[in-house]
């Protein structure tokens, strides 16, 4: 896991990826503008939770509670950033650490678009169902971390995957590999909530991702030896 995560990191100054970074970037502030105005929009004019204290609390923060909420979401949501850049980052790994593996299945960008579309409605979803749970100091960070690890680190797994492997054999990959599936989601789900780092998380993650999925492939394939 940690090797993975030196060598995304070492790889941000490769011209492919700086080439990818400008643009998944400008897309990242887009995408946090836009959320931040539609959790302030949800905070004034629904009734956001059902518990009076609750409600009263994010009325009396107001600003406040909408850059709170908009952070804790933008995770869920910049996993779009995926649908559209997935293919140049893969490629640009694959390039440089695994010469050999030959051309990728063809995924077309609207599955892609539509896996990251999917897993980014479930995550926001569950992140707000949820969100009671995130005013309780030590349980707030467990709960945190602990789902979107598992969806971060399901959807980077699978939008990966899946440029090498049919759908059943990469669930079967990722469910023997579960763990380390979940705690690569977790490290992704960190860097997504580190300011300035959030914006370039997206490629930090699908790097990452990469070396993993190719590094279990070879394990499970020098199991089978």
């Amino acid at each position: 896991m940690l090797t993975a995560l030196l060598k995304s990191l070492a790889q941000l100054n490769d011209p492919a990826i700086r080439k990818v970074l400008g643009k998944t970037i400008a897309l990242a502030l887009v995408l946090f503008v836009v959320l931040f105005i539609a959790i302030g929009f949800l905070l004034g004019e629904t009734q956001f939770f059902a518990i009076g204290w609750l409600e009263t609390t994010t009325q009396i923060l107001g600003g406040l509670a909408t850059l709170v909420i908009s952070w804790l979401l933008f995770p869920a949501i910049a996993v779009l950033i995926l649908g559209f850049y997935l293919e140049d980052v893969a490629v640009a790994v694959e390039n440089r650490h695994y010469p050999d593996l030959g051309a990728p299945r063809v995924q077309p960008l609207r599955e892609a678009m539509m896996i990251a579309v999917k897993f980014g409605l479930i995550a926001a979803a569950l992140n707000i169902l949820i969100l009671p749970l995130y005013l309780i100091p030590v349980v707030n960070v467990l709960a945190y971390y602990g789902l979107n690890g598992y969806l971060l680190g399901r959807e980077y797994f699978e939008l990966v995957a899946l440029r090498r492997l049919e759908e059943k054999p990469a669930n079967d990959l990722r469910r023997t590999f579960s763990g380390r599936v979940v705690l690569s989601g977790v490290v992704i789900a960190f860097l997504s909530t580190l300011p300035v780092i959030n914006l370039v998380a997206p490629v930090i993650g699908t790097l990452m991702m990469v070396h993993i999925v190719e590094g279990l492939r070879q394990k499970l394939a020098s199991a089978g030896k």
